[in-house]
């Protein structure tokens, strides 16, 4: 048996501000608490909201708009969309481990589940530093935004709100805008990076279709039909910001309904 809880370690692992010390910790968490039946937790108690996780000085925080993309055609224009999903996969460690630290009233498939997701990402995100590094850059030369980790804090009242909107919205733009990436990233010959986005494109189905089992499991426990109660939560929260193409196929490998589709392509319209 493990000397701490689940929790308790993910915790530790959400707070640490070393790049490839987190990288290093959320794997051998999975290969730590995978085979234990069950993994030790903590009681429901009091939770502390991380406003901040544990994350380096670099990149710089910046508003989305401040974010510019350029041509791909350039070697520069490359590595700033590497660095961009780079710093996706970084955020996608802490969210997974915020999961497991913060729901306490969920099956221990669920915290396997997450710290499963939680390993994946460190290793997107070795795959894409050790990229970068070819490239001539780091993680944090670049500004990044910070979106993903506000989402994380407005839903952190409610497992079925981030299961809804973190996975299902927020991580699942990948599954759409990736295959246009490599599209891109094809037609310049960038095949490096294009075998990376290949692999995270293959197993991020997986984890959507992780955050869409635990918010339909949600909403069975809680009495909730799932289709109405997503597009309840995509008009709260979403609004009208959805933009892009929609991976169907994908979607519907990841659990989405045709349904929660046609919505998710109407907010993008």
């Amino acid at each position: 048996m493990n000397a701490i809880s689940v929790h308790e370690a993910a915790y530790r692992c959400l707070m640490q501000s070393d790049v490839m010390s987190k990288v290093t910790e959320a794997t051998a968490l999975y290969q730590q608490y995978a085979n234990d039946e069950p993994p030790p937790r903590d009681g429901v108690g009091e939770v502390a909201r991380v406003e901040v996780p544990g994350r380096p000085d670099k990149p710089e925080l910046v508003p989305p708009q401040s974010v510019k993309m350029r041509k791909l055609t350039t070697p520069e224009g490359r590595a700033v969309l590497v660095h961009a999903v780079c710093h996706i996969e970084f955020n996608a460690i802490n969210l997974a481990l915020d999961a497991v630290y913060r729901f306490r009233d969920m099956p221990d498939q669920f915290y396997r589940d997450w710290l499963s997701v939680a390993a994946d990402e460190a290793k997107h995100f070795s795959l894409l530093q050790a990229r970068l590094n070819d490239m001539g850059y780091q993680y944090g030369d670049m500004p990044a935004h910070n979106g993903l980790w506000e989402m994380a804090v407005k839903t952190d009242h409610d497992v079925l709100t981030r299961m809804a909107l973190v996975p299902r919205v927020l991580e699942a733009r990948g599954l759409d805008v990736t295959p246009g990436m490599i599209k891109r990233l094809e037609q310049v010959g960038d095949e490096d990076t294009v075998a990376i986005l290949h692999i995270i494109l293959e197993e991020e189905i997986g984890h959507v279709s992780i955050g869409s089992r635990w918010f339909k499991y949600c909403c069975k426990r809680e009495g909730k039909a799932p289709e109405p109660t997503f597009r309840e939560l995509l008009t709260e929260y979403m609004g009208g910001g959805l933009r892009g193409p929609v991976h169907t196929e994908a979607r519907l490998q990841a659990g989405f309904s045709e349904a929660e589709i046609a919505e998710l392509s109407n907010l993008g319209s």
